[in-house]
C-alpha cells in the first residue's frame, strides 16, 4: 500500500532576544550628570567621554528578528541635555513568525533637551519590524529625533523584495499631541518603494523632527544642505524633514550636515563618522 507523506514535525521554539535599557540625567551646577542607569537582557548602555553627556545604546544580540523585543527609556531633568545614539546600525533579519518590536520612550522636564540620534536600521528581505517612538515634553523642552531606514545593502547586492515595516511617532507637550506620524511598508516592499508616490526607487530614507521654539530658523539652511534629496517645513515650533537616497552611504552623507545644522553646530557622536 502506498502511504502519503509523513506529517512534518512541529518547528522548534526559537530563543528570542529581550532587552530593556533606561537612563535618567539631571543638571547640577549647569552640567548634565547621570542620575540613574538600568540595563537588562541584551540592552546595554555605555557613556563615552564627550563634551556633553552622551549615551550609546547597544543591542548585544547583534540584530533583531521576529519575536524579539527591545525597550529604551530616557528621562532628562530640568535644563539637562542628553544625546542618545547607537553603537552600530540595527539589523533586522528575516522573520520566521511575528515581528521584531523596538519601543523608545523619552521624557523631558522643563527646558531639557534630548537628541535621539540612532544610526540607520537595515532591513533584510523577509524582515518584519515594528518600531515606536513616544516623547513627552514639558514647557520649554526641546527634542531632536531622527530615524533612518536602509532597504538592503546595495554593496552586497541585497534586495528587500518583501517584508513589513511599521514606524509610529507620537510627540506630546505636557500631554497634548504635537506631532504624529505613521509609516507602513508591507508586502511587496520593492514594488512599493519603486512607486513615485512612495520612494521613487530610493533604497534608503530618513525622517527628522526638531521641536523647539526657534525651529523655523533652521529651515532654509537645512533645505540647502539636503538639496534634491529631501524637503523640510516648519510650523509652530516644529520642523520636519524627510530624506531619500539611492543607498545607505548617500543617505548618511546627507544626514551628517543636516543633523549638525539642527544641533546648531554641535558635533555629532563619533559613531556617526563616515
Amino acid at each position: 500500500m502506498i502511504q502519503g507523506p509523513a506529517s512534518l514535525p512541529d518547528l522548534p521554539v526559537l530563543q528570542r532576544a529581550r532587552g530593556c535599557g533606561r537612563i535618567a540625567v539631571h543638571a547640577v551646577t549647569g552640567r548634565t550628570r547621570l542620575q540613574g542607569l538600568y540595563q537588562d537582557g541584551c540592552a546595554k548602555i555605555r557613556l563615552p567621554k564627550a563634551a556633553s553627556l552622551e549615551a550609546v545604546l547597544i543591542n548585544t544580540a547583534g540584530g533583531v528578528t521576529g519575536g524579539d523585543r527591545l525597550e529604551w527609556r530616557a528621562e532628562a531633568g530640568p535644563e539637562a541635555h542628553l544625546t542618545l545614539t547607537t553603537q552600530a546600525c540595527e539589523k533586522v533579519y528575516r522573520a520566521r513568525d511575528g515581528a521584531a518590536e523596538v519601543s523608545t520612550t523619552l521624557t523631558l522636564a522643563e527646558r531639557a533637551r534630548i537628541d535621539w540620534l540612532p544610526q540607520e536600521t537595515i532591513l533584510f528581505d523577509g524582515a518584519a519590524f515594528s518600531r515606536r517612538l513616544e516623547a513627552d515634553l514639558a514647557a520649554g523642552a526641546q527634542l531632536l529625533a531622527v530615524e533612518a531606514v536602509v532597504l538592503g545593502r546595495t554593496a552586497m547586492a541585497e534586495t528587500v523584495r518583501a517584508g513589513s515595516l511599521r514606524d509610529r511617532w507620537r510627540i506630546r507637550r505636557e500631554g497634548r499631541l504635537l506631532f504624529a506620524d505613521d509609516l507602513r511598508l508591507e508586502g511587496p516592499v520593492a514594488d512599493l518603494a519603486a512607486q513615485a508616490a512612495v520612494l521613487a526607487g530610493a533604497r534608503a530614507f530618513a525622517s527628522l523632527l526638531l521641536v523647539a521654539d526657534d525651529a523655523g530658523r533652521f529651515v532654509e539652511p537645512l533645505r540647502a544642505a539636503l538639496g534634491p534629496l529631501g524637503g523640510a517645513s516648519a510650523f509652530d515650533g516644529r520642523l520636519y524633514a524627510r530624506v531619500t537616497a539611492a543607498d545607505g552611504f548617500t543617505l548618511r552623507r546627507a544626514l551628517l550636515p543636516a543633523l549638525t545644522i539642527l544641533r546648531d553646530g554641535a558635533p555629532l557622536p563619533r559613531v556617526w563618522s563616515l
